[in-house]
Order: structure tokens, then C-alpha cells, then sequence
């Protein structure tokens, strides 16, 4: 798969703080890239400098094969955090004037604008001002008119900031939608659960730093430590947890369960596999439940960023 954007060793300072750290991305065109970090790592920076509302100082960015250049505002679709539409303005209004910066007819705005403010059974909204809607309501209206232009790259800022989970779970949908559509999306935030619903790709800066960057599967199996949570029935726990400790590495497993279960966690070693654990285990109890302990992003995001 192509790259749709490539950011290399891009480098940015205000004053005397270093916002970009010699930073370098590739977001795969297809994709839903997640872009992660603390606050104040330098996501914000890196954004602003892809929208080309700040230039870098070292560095280059190149958007579908060619060098970033003002040619190229019209390929980005951008849903700041901050969002920006004017209060006072009303809302078809505003879209259409909106639409029109981007390149679009009014004619052909106002065919875009019905589609999606149908589809997002918002069409009532059209004569009612921003200050009269909700911050879920005028969030909505940000979407739209953030990809009403079609465009390459997508860039989504905390994009279910002030969504109930309902509207959330609408949005989530719309993007992979748009994924699946031909549309490359860079995706930030703090939320670790989207990001493992969304992202097929993730880089996580940290004061300045890119530090860990790949596919979301490869990051996962790179950091799954090769446990496995268990749950034994058994009358009698105290020995087969000793049998138990006696072969593997065993420590406390805490999950929620319906039944009276000695529950583990059995770390295996390099040479051990998962089948010959599940047979040791059925030859001593019945075994309710068995899962691979698989890293979060949220796990991943905290343990990198405390060992660096």
C-alpha cells in the first residue's frame, strides 16, 4: 500500500521550546491513522504544519507524491479541536459559505449538503443559528462541512468531543465509511477505545518525539507479554493453584464471572504453547474460561510513555 502523506524529520521551535523533534509519519492512503500523545507532545504542531497554517523549520512534508504546497488545502478536510464556525451565523448559511472556500459550486454544495443533512437527520437545523444548537448539534454540522468537499486526507481532532454515545457511535461509523470510500484519515485523541476500534496504523509522540510508530497489530504483538487468563472449576483451589505454580509462572487474574472459579493468570515461556497449557489445564479441572491477554493501546500508551 501507497503512502498518501509522508512527514520527514519535520522540526519545529518556538522560542526556545522544541514543539517537533526531527519528526517522521507515513499514513498509508486507505487508512485510519492514529496519531497519539500526552498533551503537549506536539500533536497540535504536527497537524498545524500538515494544514499549512504553521511552516516548519526543518523538514518536509509531501501529500500524494508531490512537496506540500497551497495547491494542496483543498485535498485536506481539517476538524480542529477547537472548533470554529461563527455563533451567530445560521447554519445552511454558514455550510454553503464554508463549501464554497473549498472549491465547491453553490449549486453542487447545497446537492452535498442535502445528503448529509439527511443522512444525519439534521435537515430541520438548516435556518437555526450555531448558538442555538448544542455542542453535540453544532459538532455534527463541523463534520459536515469538514468532508463535505471529498476531500484525500481527513484530519479528526478529539472528533467525538461533546457526542453522547449514541451520536459517538454514528460518527465512528461515518468515518469508516469514509475509510472504506477511499479517503486516508489522521485521527487524534485521548480516547484509547476508539483508537482500537479505528486505527489500522498509530505513532505516538511524546515531548517532541516520535517513539513508537507501526501497524496496530504488529504494536500489539510486539508488546503481549505470552499470558493467558484462566478459570478453573475445581473443588479444591488452594491445590491446583499449587500444581499450578509448581510448572508455570502464576499470579491473581481479576475478571467478572458468573461462577465460584479460581482465577489466574499463567504467564508460559519461550518454548511453551498455548495448546499444551489448555490440555495440562483440561487433564485438572474444567476450564471456563481461557483468553490471551493482549496489550490495549491504552496499556501500550502508558508504558511507553513512562519508559521514555
Amino acid at each position: 500500500m501507497s503512502n498518501l502523506l509522508e512527514v520527514n524529520k519535520v522540526s519545529k521551535n518556538f522560542g526556545d521550546y522544541k514543539a517537533l523533534n526531527e519528526v517522521s509519519i507515513s499514513v498509508p492512503q486507505g487508512s485510519i491513522f492514529g496519531l497519539l500523545g500526552p498533551n503537549g507532545a506536539g500533536k497540535t504542531t504536527l497537524i498545524r504544519v500538515i494544514n499549512q497554517i504553521t511552516m516548519p523549520d526543518s523538514g518536509t512534508v509531501h501529500l500524494d507524491g508531490d512537496l506540500l504546497n497551497e495547491k494542496h488545502i483543498r485535498d485536506i478536510g481539517y476538524l480542529p479541536e477547537e472548533r470554529g464556525l461563527y455563533k451567530s451565523m445560521k447554519v445552511g448559511e454558514q455550510a454553503l459559505y464554508l463549501a464554497q472556500l473549498k472549491g465547491l459550486s453553490k449549486a453542487e454544495a447545497k446537492t452535498r449538503l442535502k445528503y448529509w443533512f439527511e443522512r444525519l437527520e439534521i435537515g430541520d437545523w438548516w435556518n437555526k443559528k450555531i448558538q442555538e444548537l448544542s455542542k453535540g448539534m453544532a459538532q455534527k454540522i463541523q463534520f459536515v462541512v469538514t468532508v463535505l468537499h471529498q476531500p484525500k486526507l481527513l484530519i479528526f481532532d478529539e472528533p467525538f468531543s461533546g457526542f453522547d454515545p449514541i451520536n459517538a457511535n454514528l460518527i465512528k461509523d461515518e468515518i469508516l465509511g469514509l475509510r472504506d470510500n477511499g479517503a486516508t484519515v489522521i485521527f487524534s485523541t485521548h480516547r484509547m477505545e476508539s483508537v482500537e476500534e479505528l486505527c489500522d496504523d498509530i505513532a505516538l509522540i511524546h515531548k517532541s518525539n516520535k517513539i513508537l510508530d507501526g501497524k496496530l497489530v504488529d504494536v500489539k504483538r510486539e508488546y503481549k507479554i505470552n499470558t493467558f487468563e484462566v478459570g478453573l472449576r475445581t473443588v479444591n483451589h488452594d491445590a491446583l493453584r499449587q500444581d499450578l505454580s509448581d510448572k508455570f509462572n502464576v499470579s491473581n487474574a481479576n475478571f467478572k464471572s458468573l461462577e465460584d472459579e479460581l482465577k489466574l493468570n499463567i504467564k508460559l515461556g519461550q518454548n511453551e504453547a498455548p495448546n499444551e497449557l489448555l490440555n495440562y489445564l483440561t487433564s485438572k479441572a474444567v476450564v471456563s474460561h481461557f483468553v490471551e491477554l493482549i496489550p490495549s493501546v491504552n496499556d501500550i500508551f502508558i508504558q511507553t510513555v513512562k519508559n521514555n
